[in-house]
């Protein structure tokens, strides 16, 4: 069984985190920490947890060696205390933004600045099992991946392998996120009387998630937009892009099929008729599920491309579990077969 204990638990993240591992057949969640609850039990910030665990957290002081540390911690965290976690377990993920890029450089400009641990960058890769696969089943170190760069890098890698892009022209990326991508500490803009109802746009330009599709997909001209709409979980990625010469549905499908016809977790989604013909958050609440369509203006050559998450999962704790599984050699879904609710 894997001795497994998870930094900064509190959390949304570290809440989503928990709730995996406690029915993962194959992990033991030995602890978690919060220093301002130390004492408390977990079931005080995460109640759906009732009657599953009778764990209490504790401060980072008292953690105990395991054989993989999960950090949940606020950006810039993990980054700050790289040298001290890594000694209680001889593999970590970090959930955070710390460790995601690779160029130093990169991470001052979409940051602002310098990286605490820039030695450490290219130890971890990058936690996204549909574009490292590999690389996971070796990693010592596992970087966290962003739900918005999540959702746009699993729209764009078909059309990228398949090279059907014309990469001279701008591809716009528009990002529809709910309000649990701001995190469990509530600011003036997600109280909720400023929140609901709203169709605000919260990053028109300058989201740091830009630099993850970059560096993912190599595509240099890549524009993010992020707007908040209410909804609880999900983000809805809708790329805008044209192709590099004529095009056909049939050679989308042949693109979306050779990427993804084999992944666990990614459902092509493109019905003629019903309510949900394209990807849709809402049904994909509580699963690792990431459903990928498209719909192609064929007369302009222009490529619509949509995927839908769970920002918590398939954002955040869903991959790092699916990364766990990679790492250890267990069934990539292990632990990760919820399919959604319906009706939400």
């Amino acid at each position: 069984m894997l001795r497994v204990s998870i930094i900064g638990g509190s959390g949304y993240v570290g809440g989503e985190l928990l709730r995996l591992l406690l029915a993962h057949p194959q992990a033991h969640v030995a602890q978690v920490t919060s220093e301002r609850l130390a004492g408390k039990p977990v079931t005080s910030t995460h109640p759906n947890l009732r009657g599953r665990t009778a764990l209490q957290y504790v401060s980072a002081a008292q953690i105990e060696p395991c054989d993989l540390l999960f950090v949940a911690l606020p950006h810039g965290e993990a980054a700050r205390r790289i040298e001290a976690l890594a000694q209680h377990a001889p593999r970590l993920i970090d959930c955070s933004a710390d460790f995601r890029l690779r160029d130093p450089a990169v991470y001052q400009h979409w940051y602002g600045a310098p990286h605490a641990a820039p030695t450490w960058l290219d130890r971890f890769v990058y936690g996204l099992p549909e574009l490292e696969r590999e690389a996971l089943r070796t990693a010592r170190y596992v970087s966290g991946v962003g739900c918005n760069a999540t959702a746009a890098n699993l729209a764009l890698l078909p059309l990228v392998r398949a090279g059907l892009l014309d990469t001279s022209r701008d591809i716009v990326v528009d990002v529809k996120v709910g309000s649990s991508e701001g995190g469990a500490q509530a600011s003036d803009s997600s109280h909720h009387p400023e929140r609901s109802g709203v169709v605000r746009s919260f990053a028109p330009v300058g989201h740091r998630h830009t630099a993850e599709i970059t560096q993912a997909t190599g595509l240099s001209r890549v524009h993010l937009s992020i707007t908040s709409v209410e909804l609880v979980r999900g983000a809805l990625a809708t790329v805008h892009a044209f192709a590099a010469g004529p095009i056909s549905e049939k050679d989308l499908w042949r693109a979306y099929r050779s990427s993804y016809s084999s992944e666990p977790f990614i459902r092509i989604i493109r019905e003629r008729q019903g309510t949900y013909r394209l990807p849709e958050p809402k049904i994909l609440a509580g699963s690792n599920y990431a459903d990928v369509g498209f719909a192609l203006d064929e007369a302009h050559g222009r490529i619509v491309s949509i995927c839908a998450i769970d920002n918590l999962m398939k954002g955040a704790a869903g991959s790092a579990v699916q990364c766990m599984n990679l790492m250890f050699g267990f069934d990539e879904t292990t632990g990760l077969e919820f399919a959604g609710l319906h009706p939400v």
